[in-house]
């Protein structure tokens, strides 16, 4: 489980001054990378034959209660499900004691061509172990 820290931007914020909900997904991929980055991992990350990246084939956000300008809030990433070729990340927002909304988002392992097109690889054994540990 790895747990960060946000603050609602004014940008963030709908007219009624709540966290629209577009800003989740663009959380949950922020926190992604960092839960990433904090295993020496990246959503793209060069290897001996080219290129890796993990583009996002599923995303969800269920909410529970509205954050507003200037709230601090938390998210905690866990890799829920590691397959062969994916990685499922679980994702609860919270503020305080209170529960903000879950999400989900699902990467697929790729190799990415000279020309940008991603093939599905199984995810090599160094990111899983790496995965599974966290």
């Amino acid at each position: 489980m790895f747990k960060t820290t946000r603050r609602v931007e004014f940008r963030d914020t709908d007219a009624a001054g709540i966290m629209h909900f577009s800003v989740f997904f663009t959380a949950m991929e922020s926190a992604e990378c960092e839960f990433l980055r904090s295993l020496g991992l990246g959503v793209v990350m060069p290897d001996l034959a080219g290129q890796i990246a993990f583009p996002r084939v599923s995303a969800r956000c269920d909410y529970q209660s509205p954050l507003r300008f200037e709230d601090e809030y938390q998210i905690e990433v866990t890799a829920a499900r590691i397959g062969g070729t994916s990685v499922t990340y679980d994702f609860t927002f919270t503020f305080g004691q209170r529960a903000i909304a879950v999400g989900q988002m699902t990467s697929v392992c790729c190799r990415m061509s000279s020309d940008g097109t991603p093939t599905p690889i199984p995810i090599p054994e160094s990111i899983l172990q790496r995965l599974r540990d966290s």
